[in-house]
C-alpha cells in the first residue's frame, strides 16, 4: 500500500487542497503509480527525519520532472536540498552529461540520501556546496561564464531570502529558463488572518506574503502560482 511512504499527506499540513480525500486521490491515482522507486525509497527514508515535513512533496517532484523533460533541461541549479529528493528527481530527469549545482546549508542532510543518489547512478551529475545560499549565488556570479546558462532553478531555502535568491537566479538563468519557488502558500497561512497562524510560522508567512507580491509584479518573468504541494511559483525568465 503506497500509503506507508506518505510524508504529512493530510491536505491541511502539506497541501492546499481541502479535503484529505481528495489530495489522496490525486497522490494514489497520478503521482505514486509513476514515482520512480528510487524516489519512493528516498521518500520512505526521509519521513523518518524529525523534519520530513522539509521534503519536497512528491506531486511537486513530479511537476518538475514534467518542467524539466519539456525544457529539455541540462544545467541546473538548487536551493535548498534537504535530503534530495527534488536533487534525485532533476538527476533523473537530466540527460547523462547533466548538471546540478547544489546548494544546502548542511551536507549531513545530504548525505541521507546519498546512498540512494549513488544507487541511482547520478552523483556524477550533482556539484554540492555546503554554504549559505546567497554567498555561494554570489560566488557562481563572479564567473562570467555562468551568467545566463542555467536551465532551471529550484528554491526550497529560507524563505526570508526568496526575494535576494530571485534577483541572483535570474542572473544566473537563460532567457527561457524556469526558476521554482516552493512553499509559496506555506500551509495556507499566506491567507489567513496573522491571529490564526502559528506563532512558528509568522515570519516566513510575512516574507512570502512579501514575496508574492513582489515577484506578482516582475515583469522580467511570467510566472504562474501552482497549488500543488504546499504551493509552488514557477517563473520563465523572458
Amino acid at each position: 500500500m503506497e500509503s506507508k511512504f506518505v510524508i504529512n499527506n493530510s491536505s491541511t499540513e502539506k497541501g492546499v487542497l481541502q479535503t484529505a480525500e481528495l489530495y489522496n486521490y490525486i497522490m494514489d491515482t497520478s503521482v505514486y503509480p509513476r514515482e520512480h522507486q528510487f524516489l519512493k525509497e528516498l521518500r520512505a527514508i526521509t519521513s523518518t527525519h524529525p523534519r520530513a515535513v522539509m521534503g519536497t512533496s512528491p506531486d511537486v517532484g513530479q511537476f518538475m520532472d514534467l518542467l524539466l523533460t519539456t525544457i529539455n533541461a541540462k544545467k541546473t541549479i538548487e536551493i535548498g536540498v534537504f535530503t534530495g529528493y527534488s536533487l534525485l528527481q532533476t538527476a533523473l530527469a537530466i540527460p547523462e552529461d547533466g548538471k546540478i549545482t547544489a546548494i544546502d546549508v548542511n551536507r549531513s542532510w545530504y548525505e541521507i540520501g546519498l546512498p540512494i543518489l549513488d544507487k541511482a547512478g547520478v552523483t556524477h551529475k550533482i556539484n554540492f556546496i555546503e554554504s549559505e545560499a546567497l554567498p555561494a549565488l554570489d560566488q557562481l556570479l563572479e564567473d562570467p561564464e555562468n551568467k545566463g546558462t542555467f536551465d532551471f532553478a529550484f528554491v526550497d531555502a529560507d524563505k526570508r531570502n526568496y526575494a535576494n535568491y530571485h534577483e541572483r537566479v535570474l542572473e544566473l538563468l537563460k532567457p527561457g529558463g524556469i526558476a521554482a519557488y516552493d512553499n509559496t502558500l506555506w500551509a495556507g497561512t499566506v491567507a489567513m488572518d496573522e491571529g490564526s497562524v502559528p506563532e512558528m510560522k509568522l515570519a516566513s508567512r510575512k516574507a512570502l506574503i512579501e514575496f508574492n507580491k513582489y515577484i506578482a509584479g516582475d515583469a522580467r518573468v511570467q510566472i504562474s502560482l501552482v497549488p500543488l504541494g504546499d504551493g509552488i511559483t514557477v517563473c520563465r525568465r523572458n
